[in-house]
């Protein structure tokens, strides 16, 4: 979001490696002392890759890519690149449907004979490509979650509000201290407004302390379930599995 603002270019970022290492290191260390060293079950299952899986792995690569120099070279909108991505995967899945059925056929050659029957019974099973029905499969709730508070955010700063919160944070508190905080608080409240926040309120920062609370804000997220997106689409995925209270233990 910083990047986007035209805030701090993009290959500046890469100053944030090593604290980025530092912050991932330290908590991995102190829960590799207190998890058991154990593996699901489903590491042990024989997961077979579907056709065209990992083209489609490149292409999101370079959908990230396209998005990156979309913004950099031509100075438009990342969520062009991001869209020309989407266009990328649509004409793959195109190819894959028109082209299921020969490839069914050779396969079903191929494996008839080497009389491999359970194989056989896999391509049985087998169904076209279709990205809408990705798309419809989206956690649909956890983008709302993200749609509601950017608007309250947005809200609030036509209010006023923001204004008052940057003029006590940033002209009564030091810059640093005020990023910090907001790195805190962005564990409770999700990372993404609260950076909204400060790039709504557009407070007079140095190149550092833009990167200090792209950091700040990055890590705090993570503190609690609910301050990431991360967090919160897996409490979406994984019912019961992963709550609230069982990240904060």
């Amino acid at each position: 979001m910083v990047w986007q603002a035209g805030l701090i270019e993009f290959q500046e970022f890469f100053i944030l490696f090593i604290p980025s290492l530092v912050n991932f290191l330290i908590p991995a260390m102190v829960m590799g002392l207190f998890i058991k060293d154990q593996k699901p079950s489903s590491v042990y299952e024989d997961v077979q890759l579907k056709r065209g899986a990992r083209r489609i792995i490149a292409l999101f690569l370079l959908t990230i890519g396209t998005a990156v120099l979309c913004h950099t070279l031509l100075h438009l909108p990342p969520v062009l690149g991001m869209m020309t991505g989407l266009g990328y995967l649509q004409f793959f899945g195109s190819y894959l449907r028109q082209s299921l059925p020969r490839s069914l056929e050779r396969k079903r050659e191929r494996y008839s004979r080497l009389g491999d029957n359970k194989k056989l019974e896999q391509l049985g099973g087998v169904v076209p490509f279709d990205v809408f029905n990705r798309v419809a499969r989206a956690e649909w709730d956890t983008l709302l979650f993200f749609y509601g508070v950017v608007m309250c955010v947005g809200g609030l700063g036509c209010m006023g509000y923001l204004g008052l919160l940057s003029e006590a944070l940033y002209t009564g508190w030091n810059a640093t201290w005020a990023n910090i905080a907001l790195g805190l608080v962005s564990a409770v409240v999700d990372n993404i407004p609260v950076m909204f926040a400060v790039l709504t309120m557009e407070p007079e920062m140095s190149h550092g302390h833009w990167l200090l609370i792209t950091l700040t804000a990055g890590v705090g997220g993570s503190l609690l379930a609910i301050g990431s997106a991360a967090g919160v689409a897996v409490m979406g995925q994984a019912r019961g599995s992963y709550t609230f209270m069982g990240a904060l233990r």
